[in-house]
């Protein structure tokens, strides 16, 4: 938490504005500081602020489970990890005077029109890269799920040539980028597939039916916005469309069987014993 629908949600309000915050579209930059040194993957710190300094937002986009703000020379890379989120807002109080920062704002990017971009991150995982490339680290990535050239034969040859159980194989950015553990449990639900199911004993028809499942609720939980399910990531509504994630013991939606919950890959698991039988 935050995937792919709460990214793309986030890209689009640093876009358009939105969420209590400001877009960031055609802006200049001033300089930035990385107040948690750990956040800054790339550059040291010393070098940030000077790397920023007179570059303009150009687009702002997502791959996979980052947001991607390209410059006029680098590319901002963002990765939000457990607990991250962004927003634009005045860098300057009624008095002109700097602005208070929030409690766990980790990094701040500051503009010519007085307004800074804040990445505040409780939990210290969330990481930031100026990259000259940003392709050395996106090519590791897997595809886009919504990518409609990923079309149902490829996902079927991806799943078969290998071995693994379903959920942590799309929980694998390198395999799919985006999916995390809400829109997994809810795509499986969907296509009536048990997590711990083999991906190579799926055929042609069952892997076309989970790659709709996956664009379906993807595409549903950015309708929505997002799912806000914690204390982090607030403004969407998907949670209240969840057909099995933290619903254990409630009814399926589809049969009424109640929901169980297993630990797969370290990750907690929900499905319907009946819809999603077991291999």
């Amino acid at each position: 938490m935050p995937e792919l629908p709460e990214v793309e949600t986030i890209a689009r309000f640093l876009r358009e504005g939105g969420r209590n915050s400001l877009p960031i579209s055609g802006k200049t930059l001033t300089g930035g500081r990385a107040l948690w040194p750990r956040t800054l993957e790339v550059p040291v710190p010393s070098r940030f602020a000077s790397r920023l300094k007179g570059q303009k937002v150009l687009s702002i986009g997502r791959r996979g489970k980052f947001i991607v703000i390209k410059l006029t020379t680098d590319t901002l890379l963002i990765h939000l990890r457990m607990s991250g989120d962004l927003r634009c807002g005045p860098a300057l109080d009624d008095s002109g005077n700097a602005a208070p920062l929030q409690p766990h704002d980790r990094l701040v990017i500051e503009f010519t029109d007085h307004t800074r971009l804040a990445f505040n991150d409780p939990r210290k995982f969330g990481r930031v890269w100026l990259l000259s490339d940003p392709q050395t680290l996106l090519d590791q990535l897997g595809p886009e799920p919504l990518d409609l050239a990923l079309t149902a034969g490829e996902f079927h040859h991806m799943l078969t040539s290998r071995r693994r159980q379903l959920k942590p194989l799309l929980l694998d950015q390198t395999f799919l980028a985006g999916l995390g553990n809400i829109y997994t449990d809810e795509s499986l639900h969907l296509a009536r597939l048990h997590p711990l199911t083999l991906s190579d004993s799926l055929d042609a028809a069952q892997a076309n039916d989970l790659l709709r499942a996956i664009r379906s609720v993807l595409e549903e939980g950015i309708r929505r916005n997002g799912a806000s399910i914690d204390w982090v990531y607030r403004g969407g509504d998907f949670q209240n469309a969840f057909r099995v994630y933290q619903r254990t013991g409630q009814p399926c939606p589809v049969c009424g069987t109640p929901i169980e919950r297993i630990t797969v890959g370290q990750r907690g698991t929900h499905f319907c014993p009946v819809c999603q039988p077991k291999p």
